[in-house]
């Protein structure tokens, strides 16, 4: 009479050893984790402050006040109730037009400036250079009183064209930066365009232009940035004459009215964040590029 073998309807041990799919799917998760842990505690320390503002401006302004954090009712009206209490349209538009002139008038006075120091060779042009980065240096508080008297005796204070019309000289980081990314662009380029006939205007608007984009695209970003959340600026210049009053002047203004509706405040907080945030969104992928390869060359 024969026996079955013992190990007839057993599974082998290598078998049983043999991780499933769900755990090699947790373990690629749990790897995952582990490699980008300091990204994502960094991420939630940036998200929890966001997160935070949109719930409390979703409260009513009884639980705004308590430690609770979850909404109990959604008031999408809060929204709606900042536009009534304040001219935050009038504000938008002021700070649309600061920081749309201000960035056109730096681009249109920045970029030959940095076209110049990159490829032209004249006397004094590490001189000049050396002076765009004291400039970069020197903080705008140190000149304040002889700059303000100049617009008080021209008679522009009260307006954001203190401002706006500085641009037309130049600013200094971006000229810097500037420059240094067309360090980067090779000479061969525009010698080819120089061989062809063209201009040195010619050159700059046709070829180093399109070959510049994403630092021209980063530059743009960090000044539109910069003039949309400038609150020394338009405190200085603008703060006597409501009409000309900026999303930061405004929204100083509305949390002092407001200071125990913090629902109120949160949610015009976040209608101030909003633009920035979708505009950085729309602009990161350029942002990042001009960023990472404007060189340190020269």
């Amino acid at each position: 009479m024969s026996t079955a073998p013992a190990t007839l309807g057993r599974a082998p041990a290598s078998a049983a050893r043999r991780p499933t799919a769900r755990s090699l799917r947790r373990r690629r998760t749990l790897h995952w984790i582990a490699v980008h842990s300091i990204a994502i505690a960094l991420a939630i320390m940036f998200v929890a402050p966001l997160v935070f503002i949109a719930l409390t401006a979703l409260m009513t302004d009884q639980q705004a006040l308590t430690s609770q954090l979850w909404p109990r009712s959604w008031n999408w009206g809060n929204f709606t109730e900042v536009f009534a209490r304040s001219p935050l349209l009038l504000w938008i538009g002021n700070t649309m037009l600061y920081a749309g002139l201000g960035t056109a008038f730096m681009l249109l006075s920045s970029v030959p400036v940095a076209y110049a120091l990159a490829r032209f060779r004249f006397p004094g042009r590490r001189a000049a250079f050396l002076a765009v980065i004291t400039m970069m240096m020197l903080p705008p508080q140190v000149v304040a009183v002889p700059v303000y008297l100049i617009w008080a005796r021209a008679e522009l204070t009260g307006t954001l064209w203190p401002l706006v019309l500085p641009m037309l000289l130049g600013d200094a980081f971006s000229i810097f930066l500037l420059r240094q990314f067309l360090l980067t662009i090779p000479r061969e380029y525009t010698e080819a365009a120089r061989v062809d006939g063209c201009s040195d205007l010619a050159t700059l608007l046709r070829i180093v232009l399109p070959m510049a984009r994403p630092a021209i695209a980063a530059v743009a970003l960090f000044q539109f940035f910069y003039c949309w959340n400038d609150y020394y600026g338009p405190l200085l210049y603008a703060s006597t004459n409501v009409d000309n009053w900026t999303l930061s002047i405004g929204l100083a203004s509305f949390k002092a009215l407001h200071s125990v509706q913090w629902n109120l405040t949160m949610a015009a907080t976040l209608l101030v964040m909003a633009p920035v945030i979708i505009v950085f969104f729309l602009a990161q992928r350029v942002f990042i590029e001009g960023v990472t390869l404007t060189g340190v060359k020269g």
